[in-house]
């Protein structure tokens, strides 16, 4: 199927502040409870044709800085560079294909059934790795972000996840979860949305410098990542790019302040990409202390992961000797 039609969504819709079903008109929509505030006509919008649905009285999006832009997307921070002018070959040095994402994306289409709906959460554009995810015919996909592409068909805060509950049966949130001012609560809303078993794949960074400027918010290690999604019962886990990744993404951005240029740093980056490739030769446990980023592939749970439970689920090189009460590697 890939990305639905938006009215093949309609019946998934719910209002963002109390999650009643949504009325919508060929220019506007509105809450279907006369209780709620949001019930009055027009009081969401669409631009080129994609319904707002943001409650912006509660969300940190501003209406301005949305509707003035007409949706569209503007970068937050300004490149003097872009990797853009370089031929498609070259481009593999500084961004390669993600082939964590690719693999665990294959995982889950396995697990999903014909006609399975995934949101895709900050599916503006395609995720690296996640290209399989669109040209798999048997899955519907809905793509919400906060501004207008190809691939969205609704413009929302992941906050407040405008769909019912139980509504989707899998939901992809790949390096997103960075940006949200409270990530918990928008993993909360992941959880409401999935129907019962339902599947989620998450890439969320570490060891990374900031990005996207003043929308960058969060951290995690491996034990936060699965604390965060503690509703989850896990099927996969681990490190999406190592230390050796870690380093080039250093020494870019070590250039950068050295020569406060943004072309130095990328093309010291071009130059020692084979670092990344050191990332094949660190264990396991030593790359769950040291990783760029992490992944989580989950199944909707009926009950959470306990704090003593997430204590003892840490999988690093520094596992505290028996009788110890600290780890000695530092």
């Amino acid at each position: 199927m890939g990305l639905v039609s938006l009215a093949s969504v309609e019946p998934l819709l719910a209002c963002p502040r109390c999650r009643a079903r949504l009325v919508l008109a060929p220019h506007t929509a509105r809450c279907s409870a006369a209780e709620c505030a949001l019930s009055a006509a027009g009081s969401f919008t669409r631009l080129a044709g994609v319904p707002v649905l943001v409650d912006f009285e509660n969300s940190v999006l501003r209406p301005e800085a949305l509707l003035d832009r007409n949706g569209a997307s503007e970068p937050v921070v300004a490149h003097t560079w872009s990797l853009d002018r370089l031929p498609r070959g070259l481009r593999a040095c500084w961004k390669p294909t993600n082939a964590v994402a690719s693999r665990n994306i294959d995982r889950l289409l396995s697990l999903l059934d014909d006609s399975a709906t995934v949101l895709v959460v900050g599916g503006g554009s395609m995720g690296n790795g996640v290209e399989r995810l669109y040209s798999d015919r048997r899955v519907g996909i809905v793509g919400l972000d906060i501004y207008s592409s190809p691939l969205t068909q609704l413009l929302a805060d992941a906050h407040q996840i405008p769909l019912a509950d139980h509504s989707v049966d899998a939901v992809v949130v790949q390096a997103v979860l960075e940006h949200l001012v409270d990530p918990e609560r928008a993993v909360g809303e992941i959880h409401r949305v999935l129907r019962p078993g339902g599947l989620v794949y998450a890439e969320t960074p570490f060891l990374q410098q900031v990005h996207a400027g003043p929308y960058d918010f969060f951290r995690f290690t491996s034990s936060g990542h699965r604390y965060l999604f503690r509703g989850f019962e896990e099927i996969a886990a681990g490190a999406v790019a190592g230390a050796g990744t870690q380093l080039l993404w250093s020494i870019d951005h070590l250039l950068r302040g050295l020569l406060r240029s943004e072309l130095a740093g990328k093309a010291a980056r071009g130059l020692l990409f084979p670092l990344r490739y050191l990332d094949r030769l660190v264990p396991d446990a030593y790359a769950m202390d040291n990783a760029s980023a992490y992944y989580f592939l989950g199944r909707r749970a009926e009950r959470e992961l306990t704090p003593r439970e997430i204590v003892d689920y840490y999988r690093g090189a520094q596992r505290m000797a028996a009788g110890t009460t600290h780890s000695t590697v530092q």
